[in-house]
């Protein structure tokens, strides 16, 4: 699903919005503990950050559902996940030239790998019990020029990476997410600063199921989608971007169709833990960072652990 932004509460049965203090964590309505019956079904998520009831006879049967979960507070409806390594792909949509995001944020994608962090998604599984991989791989960025504009919405996100791998400029690759990465002058017309930070999909491009994200520039809008108005890189908009961007990974590593690992609210993994940092600690320009992956700092969100009952945590 989405990152939604730090100053909304979702009540989640209810999918209703409204602002609380800034930077305030996550909300997911009162009914969070397993009280559905054998014949009730888990909300799908519909990649915006809520999840909906899906229509009559449509449901994944919460009493096949949970066979694979236990009780760690998530479950598993039988879809597919990203196995092996993860490859990551960055379209820098807009105006990017000397934000210093086109190094910050690729280093984030190599420093994940093999980080007791992403190794939280390790306690995730398919139907054959095979497990996601402690691993992921920056491969390749391009940029678009504004080709749809200042104003996107969801389509034509969908279109900006179906044109970079139809043209060639990105290989088809289903083990992949591809992010659409938005300068901060580039608004996502669904909701982007108002009801979401981020979120993720998948559909078919070029004879393939890609998994794509959109994940715009908080600078836009810092009081919703920055944890923090200073940050451990000095690039408040690209470190703001980090946490949304890890978000969004975990999540489509672990439900990339949107149809294989999420709660009875249809809240995904790292939907659970939105704006839940942990421990923090203090860098040299007094901002806040919860962890080191590579030669750089950074305050990312929790994920969600689907072992020891289920938690919000930083590290496995």
């Amino acid at each position: 699903m989405c990152y939604k932004t730090a100053n909304v509460i979702c009540i989640a049965m209810l999918g209703l919005m409204a602002p609380p203090s800034a930077n305030a964590e996550l909300v997911r309505g009162a009914i969070l503990q397993d009280t559905h019956k054998s014949w009730e079904v888990d909300n799908r998520p519909t990649g915006k950050g809520w999840g909906e009831k899906p229509p009559a006879g449509q449901g994944y049967a919460v009493a096949t559902g949970r066979k694979k979960q236990g009780a760690n507070g998530i479950n598993y409806h039988g879809g597919p996940l990203i196995l092996g390594t993860t490859n990551v792909y960055y379209i820098w949509y807009g105006n990017w030239a000397g934000n210093t995001a086109t190094s910050i944020l690729p280093d984030l994608a190599t420093g994940l790998s093999g980080s007791p962090y992403y190794n939280i998604n390790t306690t995730y599984y398919n139907g054959s019990s095979v497990a996601v991989t402690n691993a992921t791989l920056f491969k390749q960025s391009v940029t678009d020029n504004y080709s749809h504009g200042t104003a996107l919405a969801d389509a034509d996100v969908t279109a900006v990476v179906s044109n970079a791998i139809t043209s060639g400029a990105l290989p088809a690759d289903p083990n992949a997410v591809y992010f659409v990465l938005t300068s901060a002058d580039v608004n996502e017309t669904s909701g982007f600063c108002t009801s979401y930070c981020g979120w993720h999909t998948h559909g078919s491009i070029a004879g393939q199921d890609i998994k794509y994200s959109f994940v715009g520039n908080p600078d836009r809008c810092p009081s919703a989608c920055e944890a923090q108005t200073t940050s451990p890189n000095g690039n408040a908009g690209a470190d703001g971007m980090a946490s949304v961007l890890a978000h969004e990974l975990e999540e489509a590593v672990t439900d990339p169709d949107l149809n294989a690992w999420y709660d009875t609210l249809g809240q995904e993994n790292a939907d659970k833990c939105a704006w839940k940092f942990g421990t923090t600690y203090t860098v040299s320009n007094g901002s806040q960072a919860n962890m080191k992956l590579g030669a750089r700092d950074f305050l990312i969100q929790q994920n969600w652990l689907n072992a020891s009952g289920g938690l919000c945590t930083l590290a496995y």
